[in-house]
Formats: structure tokens, sequence, C-alpha cells
């Protein structure tokens, strides 16, 4: 990432809608802003999340392993505006088991980057799919689009449902419906 471009396109984005520097409020702003978009906001590109997800071989089968409530933040591409929500993932292990806090990286280094839900909900189930090798594999996200509540038509409190399923759960609707319901949805 080039943060001294970002920098100054913050500041001629800041010019072009007629915000001055005179008075000394907005001198820092294209670089707090720069700051934040590269170190926080978009921080996943400087992240693999392959590399994140480590594991430890374990027997064969065994039950579903079920994550809930992953917090996740990331970025409209189509707008530049924030989208805010939640990732439930699962898995249904092959020899693989992966570390419960290895879940929520791969989750947040996908997410802190542009994305739009539906791309990065395929995103995760395919890194876990990769890496992992597990019988199933089920993400599904949730989330409130600020480009949905805070312009365009301005539903508050609407949220997007995606859904990626893979392997076992993509093909047993009875498995798919005891994972839902695990994590408190109704298939």
């Amino acid at each position: 990432m080039d943060q001294d471009k970002m920098i100054e396109g913050i500041r001629i984005f800041l010019e072009g809608i007629g915000a001055t520097f005179e008075n000394g409020h907005l001198d820092e702003t294209p670089d707090r802003v720069g700051r934040a978009w590269a170190g926080e906001l978009l921080a996943g590109y400087r992240t693999d999340p392959e590399e994140a997800l480590t594991w430890t071989p374990t027997l064969a089968g065994g039950g579903p392993v079920v994550v809930r409530d992953i917090r996740l933040a990331s970025v409209c591409v189509h707008h530049l505006l924030p989208f805010v929500g939640v990732a439930h993932v699962a898995y249904l292990p092959g020899t693989r088991l992966a570390g419960l806090s290895k879940i929520g990286r791969v989750v947040e280094a996908l997410a802190r980057r542009l994305q739009i839900q539906e791309r990065l909900t395929e995103q995760i189930a395919a890194t876990l799919e990769k890496v992992l090798e597990p019988r199933g594999v089920l993400v599904m996200l949730e989330a409130e689009h600020t480009c949905m509540s805070l312009r365009g038509a301005r539903k508050e409190s609407s949220r997007l449902v995606t859904l990626a399923t893979r392997g076992a759960l993509e093909e047993d609707a009875a498995a798919r419906s005891e994972i839902l319901h695990l994590i408190g949805r109704r298939p």
C-alpha cells in the first residue's frame, strides 16, 4: 500500500468537498485517515488467510465444530463505506482440527479488505476447505451495510445474510439443518 498516495488523495478529496485547512482542525486529518485505512481498515491485505489457519492433526471424523458470532468489519468495494456484523463458521473435521482463534483470524484477514459480503462468505469457506480438508464447511455472514442504511434506500438495521456450503454440509440437508440449529438459525 502507498500510504503517502492515500494521504494526498484524502487531502484532495477534502478540498473537493470545500473543506479548508485554514483553522487547523483538518491539518492532521489526511494523515489520520491514511493511517486508519492502511493500518486497520484494509489490514487484511497484509495477511495470508491460509497461513493464518494453522491446524493440528486429529482422528478422522468427530462431530461438527461451530464458532458463532465472530465480529467482523469490512469496507464495501462499491461505495467505500463500512459493513459490520458477525460470521458463523462450522466444519466437519477430516484429519485436521483448527485452533479456535485461527478461524477468527481467517475471517479478519479476509474481511479487512475491500469486499462484497457474498464474495467474503465464499472466500472464508474456500480457505477452510483448502487448508483443513474437512468433510464439510458452512459459513454464514450477517451484516448491516452502511451503503444501504446511510444512503440509497436508507433502511437502518436491515441485514444481509449470506451462506456458503461445501462437501457434506452442501449435500446433506439434515446435517446442514443441524449446523444452522447450532448457530441459532432455522434452515
